[in-house]
């Protein structure tokens, strides 16, 4: 039974959520509003201040992505027989001292390229470990049939966040200097740790087994555990490959925006934020989407349409036309991502016991990290031999072929496990 008696929290009339979502989300706002301020802001220092190359960028990400996947590797057991409120608050006091060392660097004048390789390391690692922590919790503090609900309003708070900061960031840039939005990144994890104390609903923590082997192989139940259920394999399977193929083209598409066609910083935002209000809109749209239409229906046209539009990067071009190229296709695109995101999460947490939730989302997240890390350096390498435009067109054909992957048929999710024996 969960401690504490919460009192119902209610949002634009949708009632069963309890108070302590409306911190959790409340914290989950500011720290991503600060995220999406300070996009772009690593390539930018890479780039405009270190000089760095289109692989060097490149390399930047995918370095970040895998070794903080490798160091994350037993995080998902660890998370699991721990209570959630305290690890994220840690992870966030992490990533606050490490973003904030970025601007102090800076200051003294010793920003290099390496630290902003360990500082991408240290963030990546705690980003696994909150998003683990969150995600469980989550799943123990809102009922299963407001989960679709909850996950739209983070899923839509993440778009608007998106359309707000890149925009916001680039002005900052241009008024205060490369490092000012990389310090309001750390400030919002501070901000986010403090919500994240206001919540009183008790937490959860599942038993350990004495029986149980290593913390590896407890990461490898949560692979086991997806593999064996068939609509969460094709979804990792999917989802993986989709975001690796995107984040490949991710820091080749920056360097062609900021140093093939000279884009200025607030272009470059404004290229990244106004076609997150199409996420916004779709994330909102997507639980009457499905009451109207059916999950697998919307789930299977949201997934095929946001797999043609990132083709239509490989015409982007120099100047205002390249500018509203980025925004049309870019807009379509998350617009569809809009959608299908917040049915992925609800169909992947209501498909995992509780107190297996932080392992399964370890798993996934680890996983698609590494992919999306070893994409990165073959797309720097191909940027590199073919140049930008070409490595960005390989990109979109491939994501052609991934809606193959999707759940031929979604069932309906089996009522939700009970819940594991809450923390102390």
């Amino acid at each position: 039974m969960r401690c504490g008696g919460p009192r119902l929290w209610r949002s634009r009339g949708v009632e069963g959520l309890v108070r302590g979502f409306g911190w959790l989300w409340g914290a989950y706002a500011v720290s991503t509003y600060g995220t999406w301020v300070a996009f772009g802001a690593f390539p930018f220092l890479a780039v405009r201040v270190l000089g760095a190359s289109a692989f060097e960028v490149a390399l930047l990400d995918a370095v970040g992505l895998a070794v903080a996947a490798v160091v994350a590797f037993p995080l998902g057991p660890w998370v699991d027989h721990r209570a959630k409120r305290p690890v994220m608050i840690g992870t966030d006091a992490v990533r606050f001292l490490a973003m904030a060392s970025v601007p102090a660097a800076y200051v003294l004048g010793v920003l290099s390229y390496g630290q902003l390789l360990v500082v991408s390391v240290v963030c990546g690692t705690a980003n696994i470990a909150f998003t683990a922590a969150s995600g469980a919790y989550l799943k123990y503090l809102v009922r299963g049939d407001l989960l679709l609900v909850a996950n739209g309003r983070f899923e839509g708070t993440n778009w608007a966040a998106t359309a707000v900061g890149p925009p916001l960031g680039g002005a900052l840039i241009g008024m205060f200097g490369p490092v000012v939005t990389v310090l309001a990144n750390a400030v919002s994890y501070l901000l986010s740790a403090l919500g994240i104390l206001r919540i009183r609903e008790g937490d959860i923590a599942a038993p350990r087994d004495p029986a149980a082997g290593s913390r590896a192989a407890g990461l490898l139940d949560g692979w086991r555990f997806i593999r064996h259920d068939r609509v969460l394999w094709r979804l990792f399977l999917n989802s993986t490959l989709v975001g690796g193929l995107i984040m490949a083209a991710s820091p080749v598409l920056a360097v062609l925006l900021l140093d093939t066609y000279h884009f200025p910083a607030w272009q470059y935002g404004l290229a990244f934020g106004i076609p997150a209000l199409g996420g916004f809109v779709g994330a909102r749209l997507s639980p009457r989407l499905v009451r109207r239409h059916g999950q697998h229906r919307i789930m299977a046209v949201s997934g095929w349409l946001r797999s043609l539009f990132p083709l239509g990067l490989a015409f982007v071009g120099p100047g205002l036309p390249g500018l509203l190229t980025v925004i049309v296709v870019e807009g379509l695109l998350i617009a569809c991502m809009g959608v299908f995101n917040p049915i992925h999460a609800t169909e992947r947490l209501r498909r995992t016991p509780v107190d297996h939730a932080a392992r399964v989302l370890s798993t996934w997240s680890v996983s698609g990290k590494l992919v999306q890390a070893a994409l990165m350096v073959v797309w720097g390498v191909l940027a590199t031999l073919t140049g930008p435009l070409a490595a960005i067109a390989v990109s979109g054909v491939l994501l052609l072929a991934t809606p193959l992957l999707l759940p031929r048929r979604v069932h309906l999710s089996e009522p939700d496990p009970a819940p594991a024996v809450p923390a102390a």
